[in-house]
């Protein structure tokens, strides 16, 4: 077995791929000289409340800005998509990939005043692993047959078979470490709250529903992961998270200093901010881990008709109107995989979309030839109609505005009725536990290729209580994926499944999304986690005298 550290550079090639680094902040001379200086406090005005603050329950994006502030991973991911240390010290791999052995630190110590120990993790990732907890990080955990304490501070886990994804799996915040005494304490734990207790740079002080949380610093914290750009506690005395859904609404509360930095810029607000005094403008990734994507239930008709999702896909001109709600901040997709992601196949540009002549020949050779009285084509007296189910918890950042045109050029083209409508979580959860869901949006948390592609469009992802009557081919080609620990091998297959995604049009790209920070200019250290693809959390953050 190899040390971690020679074994970051032997399996970089095999495990790790280069992402898009943590963008610099546009700031002047006199910002960058400036030295940290601890105390005080910030206010950051955020888009999205989250439903549930445990992370390894959370399927919101958004709701890592927040989480990641309390909650800690075992891996650290840097920049260039380096595993490092955070709450493990080192690990090793077997020379099969089967069995991993990870040191912990020994002095690490949760919220609530428990020690974290070997016996903590086995706690908790058999606690995730337990599909009666209904756990949304259980998928992360697929490959984990086993979990053994084999020190105070040494645990091994031992899968079922090779994971080319496990270090990822590490890393994210979904398999965020809790405190046992927590984890019991029952279903409460999404309501946040001091009861959830991490091993994070900030204490959960409080949370008042649709208006805030109040986080607090820990004192005691010393276990800063890899990446971090200091050690010892977080800068910040506190931090006060403001859900301000309306872009307007940001945007003024920074302008008027209500709030210190916003996120989910509009991109018609970013001039109030960009090379503005007083103020600094961040772009964040880009389209490292995911694009956002309509993921068609291709088991439900007329969807069961290639013909049909294919005239979906080509019936629009995305790209026009990518650029024409976006102002050109993102890129037009053509994978449900970022183009900043190495396992992206760019060989998918350009080879699909914006053909409603051809769409139409489609629909026409599908038997759609006829027309309502509202000019929708119809066959057999059924209107040619698909439902996009938009669970309102998840719509940001004028996507909902971004479906509404593909929705309005498919009914002026092709006479298409896609349908919008804006969903609640819990419905979202019934359609997708029964497979019921027709055309589900979304981006997907992690960066590692094969991952994303399982859990939106593999057998475990959304089309999961209906994979018996999905595409089998697609399936497997995810499977072999996930097990190569050949990069190359992995290449391959990760490029065939994205090809057969598009080809079939199981899916639409839409966008590679990406995340804009804006912020008072006395406001430093402001960067993005690699892993969480996003804003960091505020361990790094501090207020210069202005």
């Amino acid at each position: 077995m190899t040390a971690a550290a020679p074994l970051a550079l032997r399996r970089r090639s095999a495990l790790a791929w280069p992402l898009l680094a943590a963008a610099a902040v546009c700031a002047g001379p006199a910002l960058a000289a400036a030295q940290p200086q601890p105390g005080g406090s910030i206010t950051f005005g955020v888009t999205t409340e989250p439903v549930c603050f445990n992370p390894q329950r959370s399927t919101q994006q958004n709701s890592f800005i927040v989480i990641r502030n309390f909650v800690d991973s075992l891996i650290a991911k840097g920049a260039g998509g380096r595993f490092l240390p955070w709450l493990a010290t080192s690990w090793t791999i077997s020379p099969d990939g089967k069995v991993y052995d990870l040191k912990l630190r020994p002095d690490v110590t949760f919220h609530d005043g428990e020690k974290l120990d070997a016996a903590a993790v086995k706690f908790n990732l058999d606690f995730v692993k337990d599909l009666k907890n209904a756990n949304a990080a259980s998928e992360l955990v697929r490959s984990l047959a086993q979990v053994d304490a084999v020190g105070p501070h040494e645990v091994r886990l031992t899968l079922s078979q090779p994971d080319s994804t496990f270090l990822e799996s590490l890393s994210s915040i979904r398999l965020g470490i809790l405190s046992p005494k927590a984890l019991q304490s029952g279903d409460q734990l999404c309501s946040g709250g001091p009861a959830l207790a991490g091993t994070g740079p900030f204490l959960f002080e409080s949370y008042t529903r649709g208006q805030s949380v109040a986080l607090v610093r820990n004192k005691d914290y010393a276990w800063a992961p890899g990446y971090a750009a200091h050690t010892g506690p977080a800068y910040l005395d506190r931090a006060t998270i403001r859900f301000l859904p309306e872009y307007s609404v940001r945007a003024g509360a920074l302008s008027s200093g209500q709030v210190d930095v916003i996120e989910g810029v509009q991109p018609t607000d970013a001039a109030l901010f960009k090379d503005q005094p007083g103020f600094q403008f961040i772009t964040g990734p880009s389209g490292a881990q995911t694009a956002f994507t309509l993921n068609i239930n291709y088991t439900i008709p007329p969807a069961t008709d290639v013909r049909v999702r294919q005239a979906l896909r080509d019936g629009a001109d995305i790209g026009a109107l990518v650029k024409s709600v976006y102002l050109g901040t993102v890129r037009p997709a053509w994978s449900n995989i970022g183009p900043e992601n190495p396992f992206y196949d760019k060989t998918l540009e350009g080879t699909w979309g914006n053909d409603p002549a051809k769409a139409n020949k489609l629909l026409d050779e599908a038997g759609w030839t006829g027309r309502d009285a509202e000019g929708f084509r119809t066959k057999d007296g059924q209107r040619l109609t698909i439902e996009v189910g938009y669970p309102q918890p998840y719509v940001r950042d004028n996507r909902d505005v971004l479906i509404q045109g593909v929705q309005a050029q498919l009914r002026k083209k092709l006479g298409f009725d896609l349908k919008l409508r804006i969903t609640t979580g819990g419905e979202w959860a019934q359609q997708l536990a029964k497979g019921t869901w027709t055309i589900y949006p979304n981006t997907y948390l992690p960066a590692d290729a094969a991952r994303e592609l399982d859990a939106n469009i593999g057998r475990n992802g959304f089309i999961s209580a209906v994979a018996d009557k999905a595409d089998q081919p697609l399936f497997d080609l995810i499977e072999k994926a996930q097990r190569a620990t050949d990069i190359e091998a992995k290449r391959e297959f990760t490029a065939a499944a994205q090809k057969r995604a598009v080809e079939q049009a199981f899916i639409v790209p839409l966008f590679a999304a990406n995340y804009q920070l804006a912020a008072k200019d006395t406001i430093r250290g402001l960067s993005f986690e690699t892993q969480l693809d996003s804003p960091s959390n505020l361990y790094d953050v501090w207020v210069a005298q202005p």
